[in-house]
């Protein structure tokens, strides 16, 4: 796989006004009667970030054919649904920072926040009702279903040192990968594409959200916070395991496995360094990149039914690009 040197918004370069669109959609749709809600939703537009999904939505639109009004409706709604799981999220994590600033449970409070990610998610289903085929309602519907199961698993599995590397999949699948694989799907639904393209994007999108999942665990762990633009560590403190802590507990000694047990129970203390060191004791670090190269690998394949174009190389593009960020 060759190094991507092109930041990520040089491979937006055909999509940049339609990426404009759709912010503009999703800034026309909150808008509020009460000044301290749009308040609110000026702060939260800072969690847009780079705008990910909607760019492979319109990506996935523009491989398959041409990018309509459609398409950057439906960017506008992912991207609620993905920036109301972002808000709670922070409420969830305790986090005390979020694209470099103070995230709305910091400055809000834990209630202001939750009710802001409702606020979000309602206005994408309002959003998506504007349009007249309601395929893409059902499926955002099913999809958030699918987020909400994936956290719910999360959350019931916290300080579970017996967590197997499968049900981490079902995890991230659920609360990661099916947003991004409903992004790609409706980007080639609403461009007219047949239903194996269809089925290959969703794969393509699948892949790519499970492999961004791995690389955000992995920088959870070992990522600088000034570069990342978050809190980090939590998902240890918390006693979330990951894959790189999974496959530790499953190869290290007795002594090392003891230990990362304890720490993830909330029996002990051990920082960012211990936790490198158990890691690298294992090679985990490496496990999980490995892993998460082979989802990307699976991505490209996906996306082999298309032909040659623009549009598919900068989908290869920014799914090698996910794997070699900031790592």
């Amino acid at each position: 796989m060759s190094r991507i040197t092109a930041p990520l918004a040089d491979l937006y370069s055909s999509i940049r006004s339609d990426l404009r669109e759709v912010a503009r959609v999703f800034d026309e749709e909150l808008v509020s009667d009460f000044p301290f809600v749009d308040d609110l939703c000026d702060r939260v537009r800072a969690y847009r970030g780079k705008m990910l999904r909607p760019a492979l939505l319109l990506l996935a639109g523009k491989t398959c054919g041409s990018v309509s009004s459609n398409h950057h409706t439906l960017g506008a709604v992912i991207e609620m649904v993905h920036v109301a799981t972002l808000v709670h999220d922070d409420v969830l994590d305790e986090a005390d920072e979020r694209r470099g600033q103070e995230p709305i449970n910091s400055v809000e409070g834990n209630v202001a926040a939750v009710l802001l990610g409702d606020y979000l998610i309602s206005h994408a289903y309002h959003l998506c009702s504007s349009l007249k085929d309601q395929t893409a309602a059902r499926l955002i519907g099913a999809t958030t279903n699918a987020v909400c199961e994936g956290e719910l698993l999360q959350n019931r599995h916290r300080g579970d040192t017996n967590l197997s590397e499968s049900l981490y999949f079902e995890i991230i699948k659920r609360k990661t990968g099916a947003l991004t694989a409903t992004a790609c799907e409706l980007g080639a639904i609403c461009a007219g594409a047949d239903a194996e393209v269809v089925d290959s994007f969703r794969s393509f999108g699948l892949s790519v959200g499970v492999a961004f999942q791995i690389v955000d665990d992995m920088l959870d762990i070992r990522g600088a916070r000034q570069e990342v633009g978050k809190s980090l560590g939590l998902d240890f403190s918390d006693g979330k395991l990951t894959l790189p802590t999974i496959h530790c507990l499953a190869n290290a000694g007795p002594e090392t496995a003891a230990a990362l047990r304890s720490a993830v129970l909330g029996k002990t203390t051990a920082g960012r360094d211990c936790l490198l060191r158990w890691l690298a004791e294992t090679d985990s670090l490496a496990y999980a990149t490995s892993v998460a190269l082979e989802y990307i690998g699976r991505a490209r394949s996906a996306l082999e039914i298309l032909p040659p174009s623009d549009a598919r190389s900068s989908l290869t593009a920014i799914a090698e690009f996910i794997i070699q960020r900031r790592l």
